[in-house]
């Protein structure tokens, strides 16, 4: 016997951004650091154990 939830039909909008995929604190100005890409410095700076 269906009830009246089979009846029902969702519509979800794909395109709808309720939350962002990060907030400010967790992107790198939150932090205080610049946009630019740290991959250079952070090779730079490996400790001298890692060879």
């Amino acid at each position: 016997m269906p009830g009246p939830d089979d009846d029902r039909r969702a519509t979800f909008l794909d395109d709808l951004d309720l939350l962002p995929d990060t907030t400010s604190d967790e992107r790198s100005e939150g932090w205080g650091d610049s946009d630019e890409d740290s991959t250079t410095r952070l090779i730079a700076d490996r400790p001298p154990h890692w060879g």
